[in-house]
């Protein structure tokens, strides 16, 4: 009878080599998604751009609730007054009520319809809550944007049940990386020749190509992240695979 074979005990460098592999996977399995949760974490404007001057839109501010233990209960979105929004009207809300305030503004904006000298400076939303996990959009149509500024930056301040407030403030310099705490910004694109350098369509009735685009560029960092995340699961398996083999050599 051939003696019964065992199983070679693990070396303390093959279990110190394993003990390696397991931490570099998961420190970095928690930066690829760490990295992916703060792309979606803070407060947008959809879409992401319009032409200059477009009439009659809409434009949509997506708040995302990035708190494990508080609900998101206020939101505040701040419009520019030097480039006024002009003929904003706010869309009801299931359980939230909008507060509408109005400013004078510093240089009258003339337009077809007479000169106007009062703008929407700000409008806050309560009474409602954004779970850990959701997001609220929260719809705001528009008369006219401006014509003579490249982007409208819309500073949003969001407000947790426990106090906390998180404060989508900050502008990303031109060409630089995006802050922290990123603002929403509406990028405002050239007139085509067939919009008579006047109105646009709003999104809801025809997607701009700058749309579409937007949509794309966002399926895409998706993809890519998923992709990113995948490729991380392969190198940690052909991690624990090289750890084995070295046991199995060192044994």
């Amino acid at each position: 009878m051939s003696p019964t074979r065992t199983a070679p005990a693990r070396t303390a460098p093959a279990r110190t080599t394993l003990r390696r592999a397991a931490t570099l996977a998961a420190l970095t399995t928690a930066g690829v998604l760490t990295a992916a949760g703060a792309a979606f974490a803070h407060v947008t404007v959809h879409p992401e751009s319009y032409p200059k001057g477009a009439t009659d839109g809409v434009l949509t501010f997506r708040v995302p609730n990035e708190e494990d233990t508080a609900s998101t209960t206020k939101v505040q979105v701040f419009l520019p007054t030097d480039h006024p929004v002009l003929g904003v009207l706010v869309t009801p809300q299931d359980g939230w009520t909008a507060k509408v305030t109005t400013t004078k503004l510093k240089t009258p904006v003339k337009t077809d319809d007479g000169t106007i000298t009062d703008a929407v400076s700000e409008i806050t939303w309560t009474g409602g809550r954004i779970r850990h996990g959701q997001y609220q959009d929260f719809n705001v149509a528009f008369g006219q944007l401006p014509d003579n500024t490249a982007q409208l930056t819309f500073k949003t301040l969001q407000t947790y049940s426990d106090g906390k407030v998180a404060r989508w403030i900050e502008e990303a310099p031109e060409g630089g990386a995006e802050p922290e705490n990123p603002a929403p910004v509406l990028t405002l694109t050239a007139k085509s020749a067939g919009e008579g350098g006047t109105a646009a369509s709003s999104p809801a009735d025809k997607p701009s190509s700058k749309s579409e685009a937007s949509s794309s560029d966002s399926t895409a960092r998706g993809l890519g992240i998923a992709g990113l995340v995948v490729g991380v699961l392969g190198l940690i398996a052909a991690g624990f695979a090289l750890a084995r083999g070295r046991s199995a050599r060192s044994a």
